[in-house]
């Protein structure tokens, strides 16, 4: 063990007991989802799902070389660009995304901070304001000396209709501040592969709405998951304590 990490001391995996998400969704949390191994394995299922015609439309992403256009004010990049990421960081990811002013960013850009992040769609009336709720009372219970230390990410499971235009309109209406919020759209197969490595089970529905199981995950400076809340109105108190724990 190693005893100079923040963590040492406090469990870093959430409740044991499974929540349910919308559409009876189990929320299943292990912290060992983005080995390598797991990386791969939903780089493949994407392919077959995406394939199959799983999902339809796509946040339009400009191409992959206009990556380094603009980086959002909200995104770190404190460690050296040249230092690789761990085997468990969801930034070895290489997909493009779009923020809600159409810069165009890799996930690694949001590194060098912890961030709390959640998968949600701006039309969701039932649970998703609920998550968006949560991950404020979250920011709240922060000291201000910290608050601008950790950042917040939504991604958007809705690719047809959450453009980055429609992500800026719930940003405003939400009071979401853009030097700690990131608001991010992709392509269907890329917002497959993200929610197969949080561990967000999700389904577009004939209404066009979507059962999605509902999970919070902080993630440290390098990508790595550190700890999950399943379900909703959850207590954040650990979750606050290990953000307390990792800022350095």
């Amino acid at each position: 063990m190693n005893h100079s990490s923040p963590w040492v001391g406090l469990d870093t995996q959430a409740p044991a007991s499974p929540d349910t998400g919308v559409g009876g969704f189990p929320c299943v949390v292990d912290v060992e989802r983005t080995s390598r191994a797991v990386l791969t394995r939903a780089r493949n299922a994407v392919a077959i799902l995406v394939a199959i015609g799983f999902l339809a439309g796509s946040c339009s992403t400009p191409p992959r070389e206009s990556a380094s256009a603009g980086k959002p004010s909200c995104c770190l990049t404190n460690l050296a660009p040249s230092a690789p990421f761990t085997d468990k960081s969801l930034y070895q990811l290489d997909s493009i995304w779009t923020n809600d002013v159409g810069q165009s960013i890799t996930l690694g850009a949001m590194r060098g901070r912890l961030q709390v992040v959640a998968m949600f769609f701006t039309r969701c009336t039932v649970a998703c304001p609920i998550i968006v709720h949560d991950l404020k009372r979250i920011e709240a219970a922060l000291p201000k000396d910290l608050q601008s230390k950790v950042g917040f990410g939504l991604v958007t499971l809705d690719t047809e209709h959450d453009t980055p235009e429609a992500l800026h309109r719930y940003r405003e209406a939400a009071q979401l501040a853009a030097a700690q919020w990131t608001l991010l759209c992709g392509t269907p197969d890329d917002t497959l592969e993200l929610g197969a490595l949080l561990g967000v089970k999700f389904k577009r529905e004939v209404s066009g709405q979507f059962a999605h199981s509902n999970l919070i995950t902080l993630l440290d400076e390098n990508g790595e998951i550190v700890y999950q809340i399943a379900g909703l109105n959850q207590d954040i108190q650990e979750l606050v304590t290990l953000i307390r724990r990792g800022v350095r």
